[in-house]
């Protein structure tokens, strides 16, 4: 009996176990070191003998203008890659969705395919489209659409270009799972009351699509905020944003204390960026339900 007792036991606690190994995985990969991270922005070290000290002078070495310069210039640039990322990958999810058939496999193959390529081989191969010589200018020039090669590397638009190029996938692939599982009904129900395309798009589509953007946003906006190393390698380090000056502080300055504080101190601002825009999207749900709740909640899932 209490060998089937164990074994029922066992059985119950089964999905337990098969998680263990990745919530080992997070504690000791990003719980402890993220505390370390922490404890640092907070000792200041006299040495061995003396000891180390509580302090705040860390974070009060960040409140001065050119901190605030770099915060502000990576939360514009991730709601502007954010945006345009929605705006350009809306209409490629909405098709893989709603209008392919027979190819829909064959075109996500297509679409996960740049996961399978190292990020740095993306990034480089991009020099050879942007640089002086490439093939763009080169395009340009035997169209005679210039008549000189345009400076489009290492400058803040072509980091722009590129993040938005790396993060594009991680946008339609939340607004697909969405899209794809809109219920006909809904669609066919507001043809048949008198509603458009486009009355049937921005009144059912879009809304029941929010979970989906919601999270396509969040997927973009949180690694374009701490991203270092599209503006280092592609940007030509002339711009400075909160990844790149982080790793600065850690592997350029040695000044790990500081390093650790400004770390924390934008892991918060991101922390409040992300709270506003989940309220956000709470009362846009609100707003949303009534007789479609059911449907919203199938497709946020």
């Amino acid at each position: 009996m209490k060998q089937n007792g164990i074994k029922v036991a066992i059985k119950n606690e089964f999905p337990f176990f098969m998680i263990m190994p990745a919530l080992l995985w997070q504690l000791l990969f990003f719980f402890v070191p993220f505390l370390i991270i922490v404890g640092l922005s907070f000792v200041r070290s006299y040495g061995p003998i003396i000891g180390q000290k509580l302090t705040f002078e860390y974070y009060k070495a960040l409140l001065d203008a050119a901190h605030f310069r770099i915060v502000l210039r990576s939360l514009l640039f991730a709601i502007l890659n954010s945006m345009l990322c929605l705006v350009c990958a809306y209409p490629v999810a909405y098709f893989l969705a709603r209008k392919v058939m027979r190819a829909k496999n064959f075109l996500l193959f297509f679409l996960i395919l740049p996961f399978w390529t190292n990020m740095l081989i993306q990034i480089h191969a991009w020099f050879f489209i942007l640089e002086r010589n490439g093939l763009i200018n080169t395009l340009l020039l035997k169209l005679g659409l210039i008549d000189s090669p345009l400076h489009l590397a290492n400058n803040i638009v072509s980091v722009f270009i590129l993040m938005v190029y790396c993060y594009m996938p991680f946008m339609i692939m939340p607004l697909y799972s969405v899209l794809e599982k809109l219920d006909e009904r809904l669609l066919e129900s507001s043809y048949d009351l008198g509603g458009n395309s486009w009355q049937t798009f921005f009144n059912i589509t879009l809304p029941l699509s929010m979970p989906g953007i919601k999270t396509g946003l969040f997927l973009v906006f949180v690694p374009s905020f701490g991203e270092f190393v599209i503006p280092a390698l592609m940007g030509g380090a002339k711009h400075m944003f909160v990844g790149s000056l982080i790793s600065h502080y850690f592997l350029m300055a040695f000044d790990v204390q500081k390093g650790a504080a400004f770390t924390v101190a934008s892991g918060l601002i991101l922390l409040f960026v992300f709270g506003i825009c989940n309220l956000y999207f709470r009362k846009k749900a609100n707003v949303v339900k009534g007789p479609y709740a059911a449907n919203v909640s199938k497709g946020g899932q």
